[in-house]
């Protein structure tokens, strides 16, 4: 369930590119399981990744460099 959640909500597969995926590796589940999956638990994976990640957001950096494109 977690790796489903994850394929999706991190290379934005479709529901059915996920099934496939899933099914590759042995896995047999249908597309609407997974759908309902992702609506259950895709609001926990987000939380707990903004508290993951909460600091890179707060700090940029820039550098000053200019690139000539013809």
């Amino acid at each position: 369930m977690i790796v489903a959640v994850g394929y999706y909500l991190r290379y934005n597969l479709s529901y059915r590119e996920v099934q496939e995926i899933l099914y590759d590796r042995g896995i047999n589940v249908s597309h609407t399981t997974i759908y309902r999956w992702v609506q259950e638990y895709g609001k926990l994976f987000y939380q707990i990744w903004k508290k993951k990640n909460k600091k890179s957001f707060y700090s940029w950096k820039m550098d000053e460099t200019y690139i000539k494109i013809k």
